[in-house]
């Protein structure tokens, strides 16, 4: 059975805030050091501005996915849409630091609201399973685009407008989508009984939130009696959680799910391959700007052939697993992953453009791979009726990894500064900014180098023992456990 043309249009009007949440997830990567020069906020403000909308987003969608399948994934995608085109206005003409925070947390409680529920729409809107693949493929590789062009986006803005236009773009189209949307969505509910458990959708937003503060705060800032009374609680609170859900007979999140090895390294490698790219997006952007001396401009523009590349395959996914297997086509977004990242080892303070280039082009290729199967997986491995929620996992292993990239990793990369820069400043641009010169400049720019190959290095050994795992848990062939795997 073909899809019919306006399942077709559908997809095309999902996508367009599917694109403004991911993006929004990495378009202040390159936007951050001139929204610092006009709001002046402190170090944590700043830290907060770049990372509560992902905190929102992540730690949400879980139970956003499980609303959505009970209420109506439609109109909680309606809903989500028009609470991040007002967060996306307020942020626009943010005042001070602590609004635009604010506003920036509003977009990601409506951006954990419409993920789940946009790829849950999708599905029914597909009948066919090889068509509804591809509309998953096509949904995750806007997701992954998203990300990927977020940079490049802010750069270009950057270029010609105030910063507030990296939020104002969103609106036209939010705009549209409220308009067409009704026309070409139907709304779709679980057919289930049961009431919803609220206790179990605190639960999972309270310690998702306050794990993920504790182990951000505890890379950014060290130990302190508030970052490990916050990881004790957040630990506690999701093992209260894990618990209640098998006691439930309509779980909020079916942990049965993860009893499959394949199911299992899916959700890992969504979060790997987040993890591993926000952090080398954002230091390689840094490495370029502040190492090389290239204008904001010309290092998004280099960003591109990584991202044409990542789009690519994130749409040839499903076919080339139809093809070869997922399980050789996870094997290779592992190894493809982590020979990318162990090409940035090869850079110096007085080139690596090709290296960069390079690297973006063939972890690109595992990137694509993950972000295209880790949603046809989480999908295509439950029933219909629970389409959301699995969605949501899918998602929130992005998400989790996106906001954790950036604090280990990162974090890493500036503790090594700080062990061998110069002493004069904690990071590589105050150093810059503090006026040295001479050897310090050469000190301080092969010190930011150092960290980054430590953190690029860490991430490619943790991507090439995943492949190495995948080999070993997932069969060859189809097993009783693994459902659509195989």
């Amino acid at each position: 059975m073909r899809a019919s043309r306006r399942a077709w249009f559908g997809l095309l009007v999902v996508l367009g805030p599917v694109l403004l949440v991911s993006m929004d997830g990495s378009v202040l990567f390159l936007t951050m050091p001139t929204i610092t020069h006009a709001l002046t906020p402190s170090a944590e403000q700043a830290l907060w501005i770049l990372d509560v909308y992902g905190f929102a987003v992540g730690s949400l969608l879980i139970a956003f996915g499980n609303l959505g399948d009970r209420f109506g994934r439609l109109k909680l995608l309606m809903i989500g849409t028009v609470v991040f085109g007002v967060g996306s206005a307020g942020a626009a003409f943010s005042p001070s630091p602590e609004v635009l925070i604010t506003f920036r947390a509003l977009m990601g409680f409506g951006g954990a609201a419409l993920l789940p529920s946009g790829l849950a729409v999708l599905s029914e809107l597909f009948e066919n399973p090889r068509q509804r693949a591809q509309a998953i493929g096509i949904f995750a590789a806007t997701f992954a685009t998203g990300f990927a062009v977020g940079p490049i986006i802010g750069g270009l803005l950057l270029s010609r407008f105030d910063w507030g236009a990296v939020f104002l773009i969103n609106l036209p189209v939010v705009a549209i989508f409220l308009l067409a949307a009704p026309f070409v969505l139907r709304e779709v509910k679980a057919t289930r009984t049961g009431k919803v458990d609220l206790l179990s959708i605190i639960l999972s937003a309270g310690g998702l939130l306050s794990s993920v503060y504790a182990v951000k705060e505890l890379a950014a800032y060290g130990p302190s009696l508030v970052v490990f009374v916050t990881g004790v609680v957040g630990v506690g609170v999701l093992a209260w959680f894990a618990a209640r859900q098998r006691g439930l007979g309509h779980p909020l999140v079916d942990l049965a799910l993860f009893r499959g090895k394949v199911f299992t390294v899916a959700i890992i490698t969504g979060v790997l391959s987040l993890f591993a790219w926000s952090a080398a997006a954002y230091l390689t952007g840094i490495y370029l700007q502040s190492v090389l001396g290239l204008p904001v401009l010309t290092a998004a523009i280099l960003a591109l052939p990584g991202a044409a590349v990542l789009t690519t395959v994130c749409i040839l996914t499903p076919a080339l697993a139809d093809r070869i297997g997922k399980r050789a086509a996870l094997v290779i977004c592992h190894f493809t992953m982590a020979a990318g990242l162990a090409l940035l080892l090869l850079t110096t303070v007085t080139g690596g453009i090709g290296w960069f280039i390079a690297s973006t082009a063939i972890a690109g290729i595992g990137y694509g791979i993950s972000f295209a199967l880790v949603a046809d997986t989480a999908v295509g491995a439950v029933p219909a009726n629970r389409a959301g929620s699995a969605g949501a996992i899918a998602e929130t292993s992005n998400e989790i990894g996106n906001a954790l990239g950036i604090a280990l990793l990162g974090s890493t990369a500036a503790l090594i500064f700080r062990l061998a820069g110069p002493g004069i400043a904690p990071t590589l641009d105050e150093t810059l900014d503090a006026g040295a010169a001479g050897a310090v400049i050469t000190q301080a720019k092969e010190a930011f180098l150092t960290g980054l190959h430590v953190a690029m290095g860490i991430a490619a050994v943790l991507c090439a023992g995943l492949g190495v795992l995948a080999l070993r848990w997932i069969p060859r062939g189809r097993h009783p456990h693994a459902d659509h795997l195989s």
